[in-house]
């Protein structure tokens, strides 16, 4: 979208004298802002109020109290476009261990139960986070179904599709009727886009998707698309090792983004999906 001059004067910024368009991801318009004396990351959801960003910004404030995020400056809106501005970071280089380590650190604030206290309905794909008492019930009618309903009504599943899901969540149940899991504050979207090192080369967590659920599926996202080296994991388990037999539980949670991708991109991941499903 095109910003007018009306239309920047009515941010809670004074005189921004350059504004650029960005990459900031395939969800929102992105700029860079600059006034006389500061720089600013702005995105816009053109038409979709100031609500699409209220999940955003109460990702950030929980992530922000143990790891680096960016900061918060504004969000709101300008007629029906949604807004979210941050302080503009100046990116670099800088340890995959102490990146883990950070991540790590957010895996230890826990809740007492599975979810969040609002429901993510503003997205491509709509988060159910209703409380939950048990894991199983959530990560298979709250995250796994839905999208496997809707990858059903946009004719991208079949009967093979289907038996071996049951059959996955078969023993998916039956392992964690025997196994506890504790409720971790999750970024919910950690893949290498989602994280970057400032110019003094700190870690820093971008764009989360934020619920309490089992850590291992944010250890799961990292290992779809690359990005992570072995020192991430080693400087993860030096603050809170993940349980013996992790490699045999990814499948399960890369299952729930890879069924994201199918429903979002196409057929493209399916045979990801089915390798996924019989993990």
């Amino acid at each position: 979208m095109s910003l007018s001059k009306s239309w920047l004067q009515q941010l809670p910024i004074d005189d921004v004298r350059t504004i650029k368009s960005v990459s900031g991801g395939d969800i929102n318009d992105s700029y860079m802002l600059e006034t006389q004396t500061n720089k600013y990351f702005m995105k816009v959801q053109p038409k979709r109020g100031k609500e699409f960003f209220a999940h955003e910004v109460e990702g950030l404030e929980l992530l922000g109290k143990v790891a680096n995020t960016p900061q918060i400056v504004a969000t709101g809106e300008v007629g029906l476009d949604g807004f979210l501005i941050l302080n503009w970071i100046d990116t670099g280089s800088g340890s995959q261990v102490e990146l883990g380590k950070m991540v790590a650190r957010v895996h230890q604030q826990h809740a007492k139960q599975f979810g969040l206290d609002h429901n993510f309905t503003a997205g491509n794909l709509p988060k159910n986070n209703t409380w939950q008492s048990d894991w199983t019930t959530f990560y298979l009618n709250q995250r796994l179904q839905p999208l496997v309903d809707l990858a059903i009504k946009k004719g991208r599943w079949n009967d093979w599709r289907k038996k071996q899901f049951q059959s996955m969540s078969n023993q998916f149940k039956k392992y964690y009727s025997t196994h506890e899991v504790t409720p971790s504050l999750l970024h919910g979207d950690l893949w290498s886009g989602n994280y970057m090192f400032t110019s003094d080369g700190t870690p820093m967590l971008i764009d989360p998707d934020v619920f309490y659920g089992d850590r291992e599926l944010d250890i799961a996202m990292t290992t779809i698309f690359g990005g992570f080296s072995q020192e991430f994991y080693q400087g993860y388990n030096s603050v809170y090792p993940l349980k013996i037999g992790v490699d045999k539980r990814l499948g399960w949670y890369q299952l729930n983004y890879l069924l994201a991708h199918l429903n979002l991109f196409g057929e493209t991941y399916g045979p990801m999906v089915q390798w996924s499903i019989k993990f």
